[in-house]
């Protein structure tokens, strides 16, 4: 049985480039995930809470969804009170567990 390639990424943002909606399947979510993160957030840097708020706010208006999925799907990583934050090194493993959100 073969399986459909994937959809670009592309598929999910309006021609004005907002988000059209957050995927509710895992797989395409975690693609999305991963293209906000090497495409909002360089390696290296260091953000206060509201850089990423306004970044990711320059795609859907549910930032903090946005910004908890990332964190939890270990493509950002934060500071124990949440006040910086700064984009993984390395991408989860596809299909790997995702922590529980506390």
């Amino acid at each position: 049985m073969s399986h459909p390639s994937p959809r670009p990424v592309a598929d999910l943002f309006s021609a004005e480039g907002r988000l059209v909606a957050i995927p509710r399947r895992p797989a395409r979510r975690e693609a999305l995930l991963a293209h906000l993160a090497e495409t909002l957030f360089d390696l290296g840097r260091v953000y206060r809470e509201t850089e990423v708020n306004e970044a990711l706010k320059t795609v859907h208006e549910d930032y903090p969804a946005l910004r908890r999925y990332l964190v939890v799907g270990g493509h950002l990583a934060r500071t124990k009170d949440g006040a910086a934050y700064h984009r993984q090194r390395t991408a989860p493993v596809p299909g790997g567990a995702t922590p529980a959100v506390a």
